[in-house]
């Protein structure tokens, strides 16, 4: 299958499943997760008519879009991967959406370089739903509380929640946890739901499903 071909059944299968939950076609986005993938293989997905993007690593990002969004208008940049303070001004100065806030310390350092660069992504919150010590996320049960924090204390505006399962577990719950939440926090995004279990995510109500291999197909292994 060619690039155009995986992105149209990708696609084809997000609209299945929002008309099964009962959802408006076109409610969720396909963030197509280009990281580790040249610049000659993200072209072919343009071409076939994608525009929002996913990457982890602000300087692999740096490396790759200022040159594919010189050839392309209406590129949407996704940093889904964990953020470092360190790395905060340039993340605040490439990317349109940052999925993963999830301490003040990171919270108050894109509320700084907002206000310095007059520039400001939009904001979803890590929740580690399945409390992993190796994973980026604050914990489920300070989610809501942490979201206020943003807003009152930082000024930021939090648009949603965003969570990666334990591979091990079922997805289900772990998206159905992060809805509950993002219902009590009076936030209305989900960003939810990968290659392998994106129409579960739809089915629960994601906004967003970051969706890489299946798209792209197997990842370059490192040299």
């Amino acid at each position: 299958m060619t690039a155009a071909d995986r992105l149209a059944e990708i696609r084809r299968r997000i609209v299945r499943a929002e008309r099964a939950a009962g959802r408006a076609e076109g409610a969720t986005t396909l963030v197509a997760v280009s990281k580790t993938f040249p610049v000659e293989d993200i072209r072919e997905v343009i071409a076939a008519g994608q525009r929002v993007f996913g990457e982890n690593r602000v300087q692999e990002a740096q490396a790759k879009w200022p040159i594919l969004r010189s050839e392309t208008d209406g590129i949407e940049l996704h940093l889904i991967g964990p953020l470092q303070s360190n790395k905060a001004a340039e993340a605040v100065a490439l990317f349109d959406v940052i999925h993963t806030v999830d301490r003040d310390k990171i919270a108050a350092t894109l509320a700084a370089e907002g206000a310095k660069q007059g520039r400001r992504p939009r904001l979803f919150v890590q929740v580690n739903t399945g409390l992993e010590a190796q994973k980026a996320g604050i914990d489920p049960r300070e989610a809501i509380a942490f979201v206020e924090r943003c807003r009152t204390v930082h000024g930021l505006a939090i648009e949603g929640l965003m969570c990666i399962p334990p591979v091990e577990d079922a997805p289900g719950p772990h998206f159905a946890l992060l809805a509950k939440l993002a219902r009590e926090a009076g936030v209305a995004g989900l960003s939810m739901g990968m290659s392998s279990d994106f129409e579960i995510a739809v089915g629960l109500g994601a906004t967003h499903v970051r969706v890489g291999s299946a798209l792209f197909g197997s990842r370059p292994k490192p040299v």
